[in-house]
């Protein structure tokens, strides 16, 4: 007769290679990786305080899932498999039916520590693939300090072309390297559109 613990073990490994399997088809449809420029207010004190703002923006990296509120129970399997991450709601007032719920990990060390090894070992098939290899190594610039640099900056955003389709990063980068110096004001973005 067989030990009851290591079939009790068995099952359990075999169930947790199901919920990987099932977690990294998922994101590879759902999921996005993402590094974003946001313009900060041109505060010559807010810039003093925080030392990322001194290009004029703050580059944001996230990891997402968002699906309608039918299937939150999924992005809370997201959240407990990983460990990390906040799940927000989107509420919605046009012509949809459901509100809009997103699994949300932000913080640098989360990404670093548990969502790229978990998508580095479990490889997605998609095109997404394309998108985590940017989005580390945009991750890997950032550890580094590169993006509180102009050039490193603009290098971010030459990188964040490749995966941020809906917003073009021309504009940023333009501004970017018309700055006198890493510690130089941004031109207003506003003006240039």
């Amino acid at each position: 007769m067989p030990n009851r613990e290591n079939v009790s073990r068995a099952d359990n490994q075999q169930e947790r290679l199901i919920t990987i399997g099932w977690i990294t088809g998922y994101v590879d449809g759902e999921g996005c990786f993402s590094v974003n420029f946001v313009k900060q207010p041109d505060r010559q004190e807010l810039r003093r305080l925080r030392k990322g703002y001194i290009t004029g923006y703050q580059v944001a990296h996230e990891f997402a899932v968002t699906q309608g509120e039918k299937s939150l129970a999924s992005l809370e399997i997201l959240k407990d498999f990983f460990g990390v991450g906040k799940i927000y709601l989107n509420k919605r007032y046009d012509n949809h039916h459901e509100h809009l719920y997103r699994y949300v990990v932000r913080k640098r060390n989360d990404l670093i520590d548990v969502i790229v090894p978990f998508f580095k070992k479990y490889r997605l098939r998609t095109a997404k693939k394309d998108s985590f290899k940017v989005f580390t190594k945009c991750l890997g610039l950032m550890t580094k300090g590169r993006h509180l640099t102009r050039s490193g900056a603009i290098e971010i955003a030459k990188l964040c072309r490749q995966i941020n389709h809906r917003k073009s990063r021309t504009d940023v980068v333009g501004i970017l390297r018309n700055q006198k110096s890493d510690s130089g004001r941004v031109k207003q973005f506003a003006k240039r559109r």
